[in-house]
């Protein structure tokens, strides 16, 4: 049985402000992980992860501006992650869906857990103040 971690974020900031910030490398590495991102079909990339090294990824769904997914990880790993935005009053409102953990696997079952609170607690957050710092700063 696999399982999804499923994590939306309300952003005060417009649907293209918040693109930006999933797909240019830049943008993406100001709040969660460098890479070489791009949103286009079968693009290839890299994302540095710091401790847990660099994670392979391939871009395998695109609808500009509004949703791009990838496989995340290599090996024995089979994990997806999808962000999808849609508007929502003066804001966006941002869904991600990182699916593929095997919670019959202890790694994955522990990967599960930890990846849960992080996306959560941690780097979504992250997002909502760097994006609150852009708009204050311009």
């Amino acid at each position: 049985m696999t399982e999804t971690i499923h994590v939306d974020q309300f952003l005060a900031q417009p649907p293209a402000e918040v693109w930006r910030m999933l797909v240019e490398p830049g943008r993406l590495a100001s709040w969660w992980a460098p890479g070489d991102i791009a949103p286009e079909v079968g693009h290839q990339f890299s994302l540095d992860m710091g401790a847990w090294g660099a994670q392979r990824c391939t871009v395998i769904e695109v609808e500009d501006g509004r949703l791009i997914s990838y496989t995340f990880g290599e090996g024995n790993v089979d994990w997806t992650i999808t962000w999808r935005l849609e508007p929502e009053g003066v804001g966006t409102r941002l869904f991600l869906a990182h699916a593929g953990f095997d919670l019959d696997d202890p790694r994955h079952a522990d990967a599960y857990r930890n990846m849960a609170r992080g996306w959560a607690g941690a780097v979504l957050p992250r997002l909502v103040k760097v994006m609150a710092g852009a708009t204050a700063t311009g």
